[in-house]
């Protein structure tokens, strides 16, 4: 990867997250942003409920619908993860070491934490 700025490598990834929650899972967020943290990336995504999941959240059991989302979204985002990890590992020139994530379904807010195997060339760094 040729070097780039912090900035310019936290919105290739801000975008490469965003197109993958559009396309693998049905439905982009309101706003992405990323964040470059020595070798961590993090991620945050607002507004990542579909219609049908602030249903269930209003249902007479919030509880149960709650887990049901966690569940779903934690199965999907684990079969796409050689995904992201590919994404970000292109963006970064890092590889990835692993993935963490929730969502929130208070907020409609998800955070995904990339840990890196090093930290990435950043230039003016």
């Amino acid at each position: 990867m040729p070097a780039n700025t912090r900035g310019a490598i936290e919105d290739a990834v801000s975008q490469a997250v965003v197109r993958f929650e559009k396309e693998y899972m049905g439905r982009g967020p309101l706003e992405a942003r990323a964040f470059l943290v020595d070798d961590l990336v993090v991620v945050r995504l607002r507004n990542v409920l579909t219609p049908a999941e602030h249903k269930l959240v209003g249902s007479p059991d919030p509880a149960r619908g709650r887990d049901l989302i966690k569940q779903v979204r934690q199965q999907l985002i684990e079969s796409g993860a050689p995904l992201l990890y590919s994404a970000v590992q292109e963006i970064v020139g890092v590889p990835v070491r692993s993935m963490h994530t929730d969502v929130s379904t208070r907020t409609g807010e998800r955070v995904i934490v990339f840990t890196l195997e090093g930290r990435p060339a950043v230039a003016g760094s």
